[in-house]
């Protein structure tokens, strides 16, 4: 589906606003205050489209009240196009294409951008715990520093720069959070908290996977250090994938991830990743791999808005955002 078909789908702000009550009142329209399901439309001259009081508590409400979408100004066209761009690119858009995409200034379209990331944070806590093969990996992330002459700067572990635990499940799911460090007492609740433990690890000659796998069926590890990337299936490619997809999103469209919010920029790499199926099969060096394909975007959207209640961004009087989740 391309931006012409999306809105020959949805091309007034009546079907924009249907569509979104389907989805975030999927099982049916219930008080975002106070959770009650009676309730009833305000008609009138002056009442707006889409606007319920509530039979329990009184108060008043829309299908967007209590989500990211929360006392917006925007046409819900708008947002449906900034979920499209975002949920179809390949490794995100920046704030400043997104906002002359949509019409918006740049600040509306990072406030929009992190909103709806926030949406695909709360999506992959639907899924069950990875199993089979899980690889783990740990991705630093962060700028690259100033050039000096005569001087060699570190890379990843020793350096300012973010440490992010990265679990990825073969052909399948991906988790990923920040974490302080990469020893075994920062790994070792995330990989226990998303890793099934009957699943087998692999992973690289991390000392803290060694002591985190004895809770796990087994664990096999390749050892960077000797120049060792695979040896037969045993390697963390796959992990590594994730995480050269966090490196050139940051490297070729935001160019700079704040650690404040860079949570979200690695739960928006994570729900593109997790929104893929197996879609066949090809030949490479000799050896059959599985082709993941991208579930249709509109039923990526379909998930984001299903999620939505009770997610908020605000903004801060120093023109910050937070979250109310």
């Amino acid at each position: 589906m391309d931006l012409d078909e999306l809105r020959q789908l949805f091309p007034d702000e009546i079907s924009c606003r249907l569509f979104f009550e389907a989805m975030i009142w999927s099982s049916g329209r219930a008080c975002p205050h106070c959770g009650s399901i009676r309730s009833w439309a305000i008609q009138g001259q002056s009442a707006r489209d889409g606007l319920f009081e509530c039979g329990g508590c009184g108060l008043q409400f829309t299908v967007t009240t209590k989500t990211p979408m929360h006392s917006t100004k925007l046409p819900l066209w708008t947002w449906l196009m900034a979920m499209y761009l975002i949920a179809s690119s390949s490794k995100g858009i920046s704030s400043v294409i997104l906002g002359r995409l949509i019409g918006t200034t740049q600040k509306t379209a990072w406030k929009l951008g992190h909103a709806i990331r926030a949406m695909m944070a709360a999506v992959p806590t639907e899924l069950p715990l990875l199993m089979g093969v899980v690889e783990l990996d740990e991705k630093y992330l962060g700028g690259r520093p100033r050039f000096q002459e005569g001087v060699k700067h570190k890379g990843g572990n020793g350096t300012s720069k973010q440490c992010i635990a990265v679990a990825v499940e073969r052909e399948g799911a991906v988790r990923a959070t920040l974490v302080p460090h990469n020893g075994e007492t920062a790994l070792g609740p995330f990989v226990k908290a998303v890793v099934d433990p009957a699943a087998y690890l692999m992973s690289d000659h991390n000392l803290a996977y060694v002591r985190i796998a004895d809770s796990f069926a087994g664990h096999s590890y390749v050892d960077h250090g000797q120049h060792e990337y695979a040896r037969g299936e045993v390697h963390n490619n796959t992990a590594e994938s994730y995480n050269s997809i966090l490196e050139r999103a940051k490297v070729g469209v935001f160019h700079f991830m704040s650690k404040k919010h860079l949570q979200r920029y690695v739960d928006e790499a994570g729900f593109r990743w997790n929104q893929r199926v197996p879609g066949g099969t090809r030949i490479r060096k000799g050896k059959e791999k599985v082709v993941m394909k991208p579930l249709p975007v509109i039923e990526k959207i379909q998930k984001l808005l299903r999620v939505a209640l009770n997610i908020q961004i605000r903004w801060t009087p120093d023109s910050s955002i937070y979250a109310i989740e």
